[in-house]
């Protein structure tokens, strides 16, 4: 199991895309590969922009189908944050 700390890698309000780029395709991406699952932390984070979840988790769908959700876990998410993930997450679930 692979724990993303969010706050580490992209600050309180996560928001760049290059940083969620990274950790797709430096950490995510690999460890899915390997069989892994993935814990997002998202302690201390205030906020975060749709585009930086896309960019962090859309690929995941389009390599690994929905099914990578089974894999997947977002953990001390604020409900502003929880919300875009949902947004995200059904967006691309849709475009299957």
């Amino acid at each position: 199991m692979t724990t993303i700390n969010i706050f580490k890698e992209a600050g309180e309000f996560a928001e760049n895309k290059d940083v969620a780029r990274k950790i797709r395709t430096e950490v995510l991406i690999p460890a899915l590969q390997d069989g892994g699952e993935i814990i997002f932390d998202f302690s201390h984070v205030t906020g975060t922009t749709q585009s930086f979840i896309h960019a962090l988790i859309s690929d995941l769908f389009r390599k690994f189908g929905s099914q990578v959700l089974e894999r997947l876990d977002f953990k001390n998410c604020s409900d502003t944050t929880r919300k875009i993930i949902s947004i995200v997450c059904d967006y691309m679930q849709e475009s299957e």
